[in-house]
């Protein structure tokens, strides 16, 4: 199978962004971060004033925003409009807010469209697509070839999202209370009505909490192999 379609879902902190890009990489895929997007729609609530805790102004003023993703797994790209947000939509005010405007079904149906859209052209350009997110193997992409939940244990967790954020140039971050915002984030993901953050029944459980990164990806790329047996 040259264009396998790989969906990949899992908690904050658990690598499954550096190991989908490292898959997406070694096999010359094609990736979509829809972390992001959800993100990107978040930067673009609080950009225009939007009241994320009201669902029904989320919905409306969602419905009006351009976000467009760049499928590199290298150099992977995520713009409002114009306006390049890689570097905002990883702050703590985004961090905050993304759940309340994640969980309005209206942004959901929105971005799950585009999502979907995306992966048709990766496979009408011949090329298969890693798409990573927190409903993908659920909701997003339920005939994906290929359905991984990649997830870690708590304190685990923590320390990478720690170390991630201080790559991004935060001075002082306190692990516990990353563990702390990492258990609020997983109840309210797991929780919300629409989409929730759930293993399929099909997907494979990858516990990364020993393993190095390169032993993960080495990990799926063998499980996509088997697609061909």
């Amino acid at each position: 199978m040259r264009t396998p379609v790989i969906a990949v879902d899992g908690p904050a902190g658990s690598g499954k962004s550096s190991v989908c890009r490292g898959v997406a990489d070694r096999l010359g895929l094609r990736y979509l971060d829809t972390g992001a997007m959800y993100r990107a729609m978040t930067w673009a609530m609080l950009d225009a004033r939007v009241d994320v805790d009201d669902p029904e102004a989320v919905a409306s003023a969602a419905a009006a925003v351009s976000i467009i993703s760049g499928t590199e797994p290298l150099d992977p790209t995520i713009h409002v409009g114009a306006t390049n947000v890689a570097g905002p939509i990883r702050g703590d005010e985004v961090t905050a807010a993304v759940s309340a405007v994640s969980a309005v079904p209206a942004v959901r149906e929105r971005l799950v469209a585009i999502q979907r859209d995306e992966v048709a052209a990766a496979l009408a350009a011949g090329s298969g697509i890693v798409v990573e997110g927190r409903d993908i193997t659920t909701v997003v992409l339920p005939d994906a070839d290929l359905k991984v939940f990649i997830t870690a244990d708590p304190e685990e967790r923590a320390r990478r999202r720690a170390a991630q954020d201080v790559d991004l140039g935060k001075d002082e971050v306190d692990v516990e209370d990353t563990q702390t915002a990492l258990l609020e984030r997983d109840a309210k993901d797991s929780g919300r009505a629409a989409s929730p953050l759930a293993i399929a029944p099909d997907a494979v459980v990858i516990d990364t909490t020993t393993m190095s990164l390169d032993e993960v990806v080495g990990h799926v790329c063998a499980l996509v192999d088997t697609l061909t047996d």
